[in-house]
This record gives structure tokens, sequence and C-alpha cells, in this order.
């Protein structure tokens, strides 16, 4: 085997970038191999199939086998690229932005189900939009809606203005720098969030993917995973941030439903149901007003 990716076709620098990443341990070594090489080369996969007897240039050859050192030290796919795929949509990532997982495209699609009419003008806010992906994902299913993403991170939001440029939404997209609900007032038909609510303690023991490389910010949910949910639900209550019929959605942990659901219920919301992720897995929450908060909710 080639000591470098240099003088190979496009075909057989895949197959060795596969058996480098095997052989280092990387359980998905065939898909970040073929990731890797349609990301750093800009190639479709038709390329690797009609032209993989091309021979890679001096450059391409050395950006694979750098891209294959950091992913034989640990880091993900995701990060090395710097972009990744949500939804259908692409888009880049910062430092301070969690790289969009599949299981979070459950909440796009609960969200998508409370909306009767696609064409109606919503209005949506997005609690820690990170990178943008679930408004942006939002926006992109709902022509006429206007959404606003809130971060305390002003990385992650320059990356989300820049995504909702890219997918074309921007007209429709504003993104706010804040604390939770700090920062917006009321009345939103959708407020969507994905918050950090890992336990600070269990940080270290999660994938080294995960623990050694997305922002820890995004990850801690305080000493019991729920102190973003107990900041969110507060201050959607106190600032009247659902409109009236709106509804608020969380993704959670597998295991924090009942938690979750408790704090809802003591802060004054109803319960609009749980879905599950493909794993079988509880993934996100749906929350309204109760009946008695509602009927006297005015928007801001």
């Amino acid at each position: 085997m080639a000591e470098t990716s240099q003088g190979l076709s496009r075909r057989e620098a895949l197959r060795r970038s596969t058996a480098l990443l095997g052989a280092g341990g990387i359980a998905e070594a065939a898909g970040d191999a073929r990731f890797l090489m349609l990301g750093l080369l800009d190639l479709e996969t038709r390329d690797l199939l009609l032209d993989g007897e091309k021979i890679l240039g001096a450059d391409e050859a050395k950006n694979l086998d750098a891209a294959l050192a950091r992913r034989l030290s640990g880091e993900p796919v995701a990060r090395i690229l710097g972009a990744w795929e949500f939804w259908g949509l692409p888009f880049r990532l910062a430092p301070e932005t969690l790289v969009p997982r599949p299981d979070t495209e459950i909440l796009v699609e609960a969200a998508l189900t409370t909306v009767p009419d696609r064409g109606a003008p919503l209005r949506c806010l997005d609690l820690g939009t990170g990178s943008g992906c679930i408004l942006v994902a939002i926006l992109s299913e709902l022509p006429h809606a206007y959404g606003i993403g809130l971060d305390r991170s002003l990385g992650a939001l320059r990356m989300a203005r820049h995504n909702a440029v890219a997918n074309a939404v921007n007209g429709r997209a504003a993104f706010v720098a804040g604390d939770w609900c700090d920062a917006v007032r009321g009345g939103f038909d959708l407020v969507v969030s994905n918050p950090p609510y890992i336990a600070d303690g269990l940080i270290q023991h999660l994938d080294r993917d995960v623990h050694a490389h997305d922002p820890r910010a995004a990850l801690a949910g305080g000493p019991d995973g729920l102190a973003a949910y107990r900041r969110i639900l507060e201050g959607v209550r106190t600032n009247a941030l659902l409109a009236p019929g709106g509804t608020l959605l969380f993704e959670i942990g597998y295991d924090q439903a009942e938690p979750v659901r408790n704090l809802a219920r003591a802060a004054g919301f109803a319960d609009r149901g749980l879905t599950r992720d493909l794993a079988g897995h509880d993934r996100v929450l749906g929350f309204s007003l109760s009946p008695d908060l509602s009927s006297g909710h005015t928007d801001a």
C-alpha cells in the first residue's frame, strides 16, 4: 500500500482511505472515506463511478492525506469538512456550533405536523439556533413563514446567517444574540429548541467525536441536564412567547420525557405529545399553553 495518496486514481485512493480508516478502528470507515473524498475533492458520487480512474492532483492527494490523519486522530468528518447536510440542505459549521444530527430532523418533522396550512404566514422562534439548521429547515418547508434564531454565541449566529443565505431563506430569517428568552417577546406560532441536555458529569463519557469536538456550551445541561428546559419554559411563559394556539417543541434526551413533562406542567403548559426517533427512543416533546393561561394571553 502506498504511503500517500499521491499518484493514485480516485478509485484507488478511496480503497486506500477505507482500508486506513478501518485499520485505525473507525467503525464507519467506508462511509467516512467516501464523505471525505467527495467533500474535499468537490465530487459527486457519479464522478467516482464514471471517472474513477482519474489520477489525483498533488494538492488533492495532500489534502486527502491530511484529512485522513485528522479522522484517525478522532476528529469527526463533519468537522474536517466544515460542513454537513441536514434535512437535505447544506450547512456550514463553526467551532461554536453542533454538527447537525439525523435525530434532530425529528424535531423539524414534529414541528411541521403542527402546521395545518403550510402556506400561512407563521412566526417561528428557534432558541439556541447554533448553525441555524432547525430554523432554516422549517422555513424551507413554510414559504411564507418568518423566523428568528437566537443564540448566545456570535460565532454561531454568523454561521447561522450564512446558512440562511446559502439556503435562500435569509429574507425571512433574523438572528439575535441573547440568553434564551431574554432578548425576545411574543408571540410565535412555533417555538422550537434543541437545548443543551447532557448532565455535566456525563459529558466526559460521551463518544470521543462529541466530547472532544462539540462545543461544551451546546452540550452541558447543568447537574441534571434540565437547566435549559427550566429557563426556556419560564421565559416562554413570562415573556408571552407563544401566540394563542402556538406550540413549543423540545428535543430531549432518551430518558428525559417525564422530567421535562413535569417541569412543563408546573410552568403552566399542556402536553401536546411525544415523538420517538427511528430507533424508538423518546426524542421530541410538544407543549401548548394550558387553557387557563392561554385564555388571558396577549402578544407583547
